[in-house]
C-alpha cells in the first residue's frame, strides 16, 4: 500500500495522504510521494487544479515524531534537520505550484499538517474536522513554516491563541478568521471539492497562474511595489492567447475556451 495515492478526477489531481494507522503523518516517504504526484499533476494539461487529503479520520497529523524520536544524540539533531529541509522543499513546491491547491480536509490537521493547509490556495473542510497547532504540547517549534505563513493568513493575535494553547479547534470556528473557506457535512467534502474543481477549470489557466504569483508576491512588498508589478504583469497578460479569447468571448456572448497560453 503506498503511503501517497494519485488519481485524476475530470479537471482534478487528487493527492491523498495514506496512512491512516499513523493519522496520515507525514515522513519522508509521504514527502516524496507529495513531490511526485506534484510534478505529474504540473506536466498534465488536463488538470486544471491540485486536491490535498487524507484517508480515514485524519488529514494530517504531523510530523511522523517516532520516526523522529528513533535518533539519538547528535544524530537526533540531525535527522530533524534533515527532515525539516525535507519538508520545507516540499511545502515551497506547494506554495509555487502554479495551479490552485485544494485543501479538502477531512479530519484532524495539525501541526506540520497545518502547515500543509497553509502552503496551498484553499480549504474546505469536514464539519467533524478539527485544525491546530499542536507544536508547543510537546516543546517542539514550527518548522514548516507555520510561525511565518500562520500569522499572515489569520492576524497575529489568531495565530498565538493556536500556537501558545496548542488547541484543536473546530473548522467552522475558524471560517471568520480566513484560514478555511467553507465548512461541509463530511459526506458532502469531496462533492463539493470536486464541484469547486470544476469552476477554476473554467478559468484561465495562465490567468490563475499568474494570479497566484501576484498575491504572493505582494504580500511580500510595499503596497506601491506591488501595484506596479501587477501593472507589467497585466500587460504582458494582455499579449497572451487566453487575454484575446476572453475579450472575444465577451462580445460574443459565449463561455470563454481557455487553453492556457
Amino acid at each position: 500500500m503506498t503511503d501517497v495515492i494519485y488519481e485524476t478526477r475530470a479537471s482534478g489531481a487528487w493527492i491523498r495522504i495514506n496512512r491512516p494507522e499513523a493519522m496520515n503523518a507525514l515522513n519522508i516517504e509521504v514527502l516524496d510521494g507529495i513531490r511526485a504526484a506534484l510534478v505529474e499533476a504540473g506536466e498534465d494539461e488536463s488538470v486544471r487544479a491540485v486536491v490535498l487529503t487524507g484517508t480515514g479520520r485524519a488529514f494530517c497529523a504531523g510530523a511522523d515524531l517516532k520516526e523522529v524520536s528513533a535518533y539519538r544524540g547528535d544524530e537526533l539533531v540531525r535527522g530533524h534537520r534533515n527532515f525539516l529541509q525535507h519538508a520545507s522543499t516540499v511545502f515551497e513546491a506547494i506554495e509555487t505550484f502554479p495551479k490552485p491547491v485544494i485543501s479538502a480536509v477531512n479530519g484532524l490537521a495539525l501541526a506540520g499538517g497545518l502547515e500543509l493547509i497553509l502552503c496551498g490556495d484553499l480549504v474546505i473542510a469536514s464539519d467533524t474536522a478539527k485544525l491546530g497547532d499542536a507544536h508547543a504540547n510537546y516543546g517542539i517549534l514550527p518548522g514548516g513554516g507555520g510561525s511565518v505563513r500562520l500569522p499572515r493568513t489569520v492576524g497575529p493575535t489568531m495565530a498565538n491563541y493556536l500556537f501558545f494553547t496548542g488547541e484543536f479547534l473546530p473548522a467552522a470556528r475558524l471560517v471568520t478568521c480566513g484560514l478555511v473557506n467553507e465548512v461541509v457535512p463530511p459526506d458532502e467534502l469531496e462533492a463539493r471539492v470536486t464541484e469547486l474543481v470544476e469552476v477554476i477549470a473554467t478559468k484561465s489557466p495562465l490567468g490563475l497562474a499568474r494570479l497566484k504569483q501576484l498575491v504572493r508576491d505582494g504580500l511580500a512588498q510595499e503596497a506601491s511595489t506591488a501595484v506596479r508589478l501587477e501593472l507589467l504583469t497585466s500587460e504582458a497578460h494582455a499579449h497572451s492567447d487566453d487575454f484575446v479569447e476572453g475579450l472575444t468571448a465577451f462580445n460574443e456572448g459565449r463561455p470563454p475556451v481557455f487553453t492556457g497560453r
